[in-house]
């Protein structure tokens, strides 16, 4: 996807600066046109003759370079560019960019872009926990800034914990994502993540383990291929993708009502949130105090089959179900994806899955099984996307 495509990489002051000169390696070899800028900080970590040779072109550094005759580098440097990537991107850059400050080169261009912008943080670990990174963050996603990383582990500094870059060939491959054919361009994609809470009394409750990373990867994937996608979304603690519309809801039955809302408008309907089959029939108004040597008995009602209803629908939307399963995972899908009368099904071994970031997946259609492989979630849900718009009617 990259071949030809004219991409600005912008570099700022850190020691991730010298994986920027692996990353203009990959997306030159892989036939990008690539420009580098970078900050003043950024020359004092790898020089630009590094990035010149690696590029084959000039960089760029000083809002004030002769090079450009009219004095406006920070318009014509950007101009002719698909997508700026700013890898490293520091706390002090992302703040620039949160709050519209253009005060060198690369922080200008950004501002005065017209294409899209993609940053991969790079930092200690508290400068990202702090508040005001994380702030900036969240005013970053709101403005469509696309985010990517960073990754935990061991740092220059000798701690450990969030603020690495991601790798080189993982920045590459988010890069090609984006230049990727928007497969689901057009269609409304409606996406159901993470567990539901069903109340006993006011401070306890019937849930599950799940931490909605699946649902919200593929709620990312979808709107990467061009849908428009909202979330319905039961208690987790995950950011909301870039672009996509998200409601929150606490109990299945409002998760129903969301659904119910907004299915006979969508063309595609993704369920993965863990619906929690029961709720309690009458939850106590008052908190339950405990009696000593006295059991406490739970009347439990049904709670509705959201999938089922969907899927249930005239002219409803093309239903994706996920199962969850501890065993006989093939046995236990198919005849899931029976009883619901659903065209897919996506199956994965809950204990392998449950609050992680990888996934081992498996498609149950009318063809067969398609084994999606083990790995993060958010490539397992990308290639769940594409085997969705493979199934879908194609206009003529």
């Amino acid at each position: 996807m990259l071949k030809g495509k004219r991409i600005l990489l912008g570099i700022t002051g850190g020691i991730a600066a010298y994986k920027a000169a692996e990353l203009v390696r990959l997306l030159v070899r892989a036939g990008a046109d690539v420009r580098v800028a970078m900050t003043e900080a950024a020359t004092r970590f790898v020089t630009p003759v590094t990035f010149q040779a690696l590029s084959g072109q000039p960089v760029w550094s000083d809002l004030w370079d002769a090079r450009v005759p009219d004095g406006m580098g920070h318009i014509e440097l950007s101009r002719d560019r698909e997508l700026i990537v700013v890898a490293p991107a520091s706390a002090d850059f992302m703040a620039k960019v949160a709050h519209g400050l253009a005060d060198d080169l690369l922080s200008t261009l950004c501002v005065a872009r017209r294409c899209p912008l993609m940053l991969a943080p790079a930092m200690n670990v508290e400068m990202w926990e702090n508040a005001a990174t994380q702030r900036n963050l969240a005013v970053l996603r709101d403005d469509g800034v696309l985010v990517e990383g960073p990754a935990a582990g061991d740092q220059a500094c000798g701690e450990t914990g969030y603020g690495r870059m991601l790798e080189p060939a993982q920045i590459a491959a988010e890069i090609d994502v984006f230049f990727a054919p928007k497969r689901l361009a057009g269609k409304r994609v409606l996406v159901t993540a993470g567990p539901t809470q069903e109340p006993v009394d006011p401070v306890r409750m019937l849930t599950n383990a799940s931490s909605g990373k699946m649902g919200y990867a593929v709620a990312r994937a979808a709107q990467e291929a061009g849908a428009e996608v909202t979330l319905v979304s039961g208690p987790v603690s995950l950011s909301t993708p870039a672009g996509v519309a998200r409601i929150d809801v606490r109990t299945a039955q409002e998760m129903f009502e969301a659904v119910k809302k907004r299915a006979p408008s969508t063309d595609v309907f993704i369920s993965v949130a863990a619906v929690a089959d029961y709720k309690v029939k009458n939850p106590s108004a008052q908190k339950i105090k405990k009696a000593n040597g006295d059991d406490v008995t739970l009347e439990l009602a049904e709670n509705p089959d959201i999938l089922a209803y969907v899927a249930g629908m005239k002219n409803g939307p093309f239903c994706v179900g996920f199962a969850a399963e501890s065993e006989k995972l093939a046995q236990h899908a198919r005849e899931k994806r029976a009883k619901k009368n659903v065209p897919l099904i996506a199956a994965n071994l809950a204990q392998n899955a449950l609050g992680s970031d990888d996934n081992a997946i498996k498609l149950f259609d009318d063809r067969g099984e398609h084994d999606l492989g083990s790995g993060p979630k958010i490539e397992l849900a990308r290639k769940l996307v594409e085997h969705v718009a493979s199934m879908l009617p194609q206009k003529k």
